[in-house]
C-alpha cells in the first residue's frame, strides 16, 4: 500500500495522544504535524467567566 495523507481536526488532544491511539489501532505513523491551532475559549471557560 502507498502512503496516504489525512487531515484530522480535534478539540482537545495532544499530538502524542493521537499518535499513540493510531499506533494502538495498528496504524503505522510516518509523521504527525500540527499545521494550525485555533485559539479561543472553550464552552467551559465561557461558562466560568460569567
Amino acid at each position: 500500500m502507498g502512503n496516504s495523507n489525512f487531515i484530522l481536526k480535534v478539540t482537545d488532544a495532544k499530538l502524542s495522544d493521537i499518535q499513540k491511539a493510531l499506533q494502538a489501532a495498528g496504524i503505522k505513523v510516518r509523521s504527525l504535524i500540527e499545521v494550525f491551532r485555533e485559539e479561543g475559549t472553550t464552552p467551559q471557560e465561557e461558562k466560568e467567566a460569567k
